[in-house]
């Protein structure tokens, strides 16, 4: 079948069901997943058109024969465009350590790439941050348009994780950065 068609198909089916709900309100459901942590990564990714960068929760593994990834993007973001059309991006896992890149790549109105020396340019070309030491190179294999987001399936081409150190995980949860340590196991 026509990848046009499965894609008509299933907004046809998501407009469908929208009609059809009655549940929760969108404040309900974002105050629920205000109280669910998530871990925090950082996608970088060029088009031809200049490197963005965005902060977020979303990034979750699949499928580990072939590595392949997921995360969203909010239609209201400036770096989504980009990130649609680009054919690459990079997926930065950021530590409790790397928190100003998160903080720098979820800022509005900054130039998150205006400072060289935060960032470099992959061998084949994706910007990434020089400091973070748990990094993925992707390429975009399909697009899921799910409500006012796509969904972006990304396969792994190259992992970089520098081993000089174990570093803490960075979450967010109630719009609150958090740091987990050996005191936070249970």
């Amino acid at each position: 079948m026509d990848a046009s068609i499965q894609d008509q198909e299933a907004s046809d089916r998501l407009e469908a069901a929208a009609e059809e709900y009655h549940g929760i309100s969108a404040d309900a459901f974002k105050a629920a997943f205000r109280r669910h942590p998530g871990g925090v990564s950082v996608i970088t990714a060029d088009d031809g058109t200049g490197p963005v960068a965005m902060t977020l929760t979303s990034l979750a593994s699949v499928s580990a024969e072939p590595p392949l990834l997921i995360f969203s993007l909010s239609d209201l973001s400036s770096a989504t465009p980009t990130v649609r059309s680009a054919e690459t991006f990079v997926a930065h896992l950021i530590s409790a350590d790397e928190i100003d890149v998160a903080k720098l790549a979820s800022t509005h109105g900054v130039d998150r790439f205006g400072d060289p020396s935060l960032w470099a340019r992959m061998p084949t070309g994706e910007p990434y941050y020089t400091g973070v030491t748990n990094r993925l190179r992707c390429r975009v294999v399909d697009e899921i348009r799910a409500g006012a987001s796509t969904i972006i399936v990304g396969l792994v081409l190259e992992s970089t994780t520098l081993p000089e150190r174990m570093a803490e995980p960075l979450a967010y949860q109630n719009r609150t950065w958090h740091r987990l340590d050996d005191g936070s196991s249970i």
